[in-house]
């Protein structure tokens, strides 16, 4: 064995480089089937995330300068016929004052209508928990249940007299005088030569199901003798549901019976016999075991559906009580936007200061401006485009931040927006002025500012990151496993499934920089998909690589001989 190592290292002392070469061939195979077995290339891999509640606050961002004059002009967020003037030029006004007010009765109409509603909903929400109250449930489940118990009762009361008719009609011996109850031989003979396969069939059909039918009663009897109304609701309703099924195979047996005696019948009249009295006696007797086997049933299966309904009804009261809260949420939204709507019917000042002007007079239509009013307070001036500043209002409150003040952001609220705006390069721009709320001497006209204006922001409110949302036409959907993914490996990005995840459809309503609102779809809680990832590198090393132009994981270029 040494002798053979021996060889071993001198032939790769000898030949070198075609040792390294042979060596380096080894490890890129090892390398290529590692890379193989643990390489997740060409596997989609899916980042989850979950539907939350939470704040979402929309706002529109824009540029400009603090502005060197005071004066802004006055205007109304609404048109409508002013109904009150409070100022003259020269007056010195507080911030909130109101200075302008404008023909609210429509307003206030929608915030009736909207009370109303509210109430409504309200009042329907009460009396839906009453009703779905645990106590008052339970007691209508336990009354279907004692009902269900007399309902057996009742047809226990008449199963034990239809099982013993049939008996006597049919097996029993002949009567002294052969004007008694007789024996399905005899029937059978009754018929003519030439009806006998015919009659046997039936008569067969006959015995199978009363068969049955007796098997069932004795089993439904002896249980029934076990139960009592106090037992438990399961056992009870076992009981009622074997009874209905007895009474089932019972019913069965009586129209086979009937069909057995028609087949007789029919053949005596064919052959001009004689029909015995037995005969339409056994007849009519069949004709009322059917009319109290089809009540039994039609009464059995009312309580077993009305036992169904009550249970139904314990979850699906759960479902309807959140459905009511979720539309008492909708409506509360709907009167307080409609009480936020109420403000734009007044003009306030929007800082302390002196009116400046008054053009607006009593009668006149709140579609310029009404006035102008001066004042010492900064004010920022920003240039927005046509999109964004249809999404503001006055009055909005907004954030401003300077470039030239680090850590320095100062609140203020929307003054004025332009009615008309400037064209240059064909770009279409308004001015709006913010009114800051607080002064700082570092801030000096003219610096440049940046400001975040609020348009609107709802608290409490389901939210999912933007990228989890697609589109596909004018549909909105975000995609969702049967079943939640596991926790991803440490190390991966994402979960690998080979199965593709559902498109589920939803209606989204506000949305930030980050997150989206959603309006319905989905619920608190439910696992949706933020990201795919497909992988379409793999780790197989090409062929270069064997004369260095891709030696990845290796070093030394070509210079194997040295």
């Amino acid at each position: 064995m040494r002798n053979y190592f021996t060889k071993i290292k001198a032939y790769v002392v000898k030949h070198k480089i075609i040792s390294i070469i042979i060596l380096i061939i080894i490890l890129l195979i090892i390398y290529w089937g590692y890379g193989k077995l643990t390489s997740t290339g060409g596997e989609t891999q899916y980042i989850t995330t979950t539907v939350q509640k939470g704040t979402i606050v929309s706002s529109i961002t824009a540029s400009g300068q603090i502005e060197s004059s005071s004066q802004i002009d006055l205007k109304a967020n609404t048109s409508g016929t002013i109904t009150y003037v409070g100022v003259k030029p020269g007056d010195k006004v507080l911030k909130g004052k109101t200075l302008f007010s404008i023909d609210n009765k429509d307003a206030q109409k929608v915030i009736r209508d909207a009370e109303i509603s509210l109430q409504s909903a309200q009042i329907a929400l009460d009396k839906l928990k009453i009703q779905n109250s645990n106590d008052n449930m339970n007691a209508d489940l336990a009354k279907s249940y004692d009902d269900g118990f007399n309902t057996v009762s009742n047809t226990f009361l008449d199963l034990p007299g239809i099982m013993t008719g049939l008996d006597s009609m049919f097996f029993k011996s002949t009567i002294s005088g052969g004007t008694g109850q007789l024996n399905i031989d005899w029937y059978e003979g009754q018929a003519s030569s030439e009806d006998q396969d015919k009659v046997k069939s039936y008569k067969k059909s006959f015995v199978d199901s009363y068969n049955l039918a007796l098997a069932a009663y004795n089993t439904s009897s002896d249980n029934y003798k076990t139960v009592s109304r106090t037992s438990d609701n399961t056992t009870i309703e076992r009981l009622i549901s074997q009874t209905y099924d007895t009474s089932k195979l019972i019913s069965d047996a009586i129209k086979n019976a009937n069909n057995y005696l028609d087949i007789i019948n029919d053949s005596m009249q064919r052959h001009n016999f004689n029909i015995p009295t037995i005969i339409n006696t056994n007849k009519t007797s069949l004709s009322s075991y059917t009319s109290k086997t089809n009540t039994a049933l039609l009464n059995l299966l009312s309580i077993k559906t009305s036992i169904k309904g009550y249970k139904d009804a314990f979850p699906n009261s759960s479902l309807d009580l959140q459905s009511s809260e979720l539309s008492i949420k909708q409506k509360e939204n709907t009167l307080q936007d409609a009480k936020d709507k109420l403000s734009d019917y007044y003009v306030v000042a929007p800082f302390n200061g002196t009116i400046a002007s008054v053009v607006a007079k009593v009668g006149d239509i709140s579609s310029g401006i009404l006035g102008s009013i001066i004042t010492n307070q900064q004010i920022a001036l920003l240039s927005m485009n046509e999109v964004d500043v249809s999404k503001i209002k006055l009055g909005q409150k907004a954030t401003v931040t300077f470039d030239a003040i680090d850590n320095l952001s100062i609140t203020g609220t929307v003054a004025e927006i332009d009615t008309l705006g400037t064209v240059s390069q064909g770009v279409v721009s308004y001015s709006v002025k913010i009114a800051l709320d607080t002064e700082d001497v570092r801030v000096k006209p003219g610096m440049s500012i940046s400001a975040s204006i609020i348009t609107d922001s709802k608290t409490d409110v389901l939210i999912v990151p933007t990228s989890a949302i697609k589109t596909q036409g004018n549909i909105k959907y975000v995609q969702m496993f049967g079943s939640p993914l596991s926790t991803p490996l440490a190390g991966s990005q994402g979960t690998p499934s080979t199965i593709a995840p559902n498109q589920i459809t939803v209606e989204t309503g506000l949305t930030d920089d980050t997150n989206t609102e959603i309006i319905s779809g989905v619920k608190e809680g439910d696992q949706i998909v933020s990201r795919t990832i497909t992988s379409t590198t793999t780790k197989t090393p090409t062929a270069t690589s064997l004369l260095g132009g891709n030696t990845r994981g290796l070093s030394g270029g070509g210079n194997f001989g040295r």
